[in-house]
């Protein structure tokens, strides 16, 4: 969960946990200096994509999102500005004046997005932020020609090409989805189905939130969040993967992404988070 954050504390440490921007792959690790970053150039997919100051996000839609909407973002939960929520923590419907940074095809910056709220978050089972806007999706396509990202409705598909677009770098991560992991271990937080991305994806920290994208549909499959910085069993930037038998696995050097397509069941008419909808298996609070 550390590929995210930049410098924020974690319940009381110094260390940012996931991807954040100043971390690195893991929940506490430190930003990459930009120097240590190679930037894509001018590429046409970074339409939709968002920085954050500490993470990457992109603007999303579900299937059943209509125009006139207010539009989302989504992110890692472990990238609010409140610092990550503790295991077992659940965030709905709290107050946000964060802004997002709102990229064009090219990486250029075309404005600014403001939240009003964060719908939900949370980093149980999973490690996923959405936050509402101030805005519609038709506001944003007649301001900016920009279009939202699809969240998918399904799961991933092993083996599937997928890329991990990063606004806070502009950076784009290309690579394939090697599996699904039963759980994920990193200090005291447990994800679970989680996306394991091919070595090719070495994320870094400030990637954090960023949406993991089937290069086939075009549609958003994960958010990705963590990864083993240095070879440690399940500690802070080092997750580990426990199987359905309980064995133990580590990973050195290799990432991860949380599943999204939960969210589908669980947001209603008017992009509200409905977590009684009856389908809907995302923690609550």
């Amino acid at each position: 969960m550390v590929r995210n954050a930049l410098t924020r504390p974690v319940l009381g440490a110094a260390t940012a946990l996931l991807l954040g921007a100043a971390a690195t792959v893991g929940l506490g690790a430190a930003p990459a200096s930009a120097q240590d970053v190679q930037q894509t150039a001018a590429a046409p997919d970074f339409a939709g994509i968002v920085a954050l100051n500490n993470c990457s996000g992109s603007l999303v839609a579900l299937p059943d999102s209509q125009p006139g909407d207010p539009a989302l973002v989504l992110t890692n939960g472990h990238c609010l500005e409140s610092g990550m929520p503790s295991p077992g923590e659940v965030v709905v419907d709290e107050p946000s004046s964060r802004s997002f940074t709102l990229l064009d095809a090219d990486a250029g910056d075309l404005g600014t997005l403001k939240a009003t709220k964060i719908s939900y978050a949370t980093m149980t089972d999973t490690d996923m932020a959405i936050y509402e806007t101030d805005t519609t999706y038709e506001a944003v396509s007649a301001e900016y020609g920009i279009e939202p990202l699809e969240i998918a409705a399904e799961r991933g598909t092993e083996g599937a090409p997928i890329d991990v677009v990063s606004g806070y770098w502009k950076k784009i991560y290309s690579c394939n989805l090697d599996a699904f992991v039963h759980e994920l271990h990193e200090d005291g937080w447990v994800t679970k189905d989680s996306l394991r991305y091919t070595s090719d994806c070495q994320t870094v920290g400030g990637t954090s939130g960023s949406p993991v994208i089937d290069r086939d549909s075009g549609k958003v499959v994960g958010v990705n969040n963590t990864g083993n910085e240095s070879g440690g069993e399940c500690t802070l930037n080092n997750p580990c993967e426990v199987d359905e038998n309980g064995e133990v696995t580590v990973r050195e050097g290799i990432n991860y992404g949380q599943q999204v397509h939960h969210l589908t069941k669980c947001v209603t008419t008017g992009n509200k988070v409905d977590l009684s909808l009856p389908e809907c298996a995302l923690p609550k609070p």
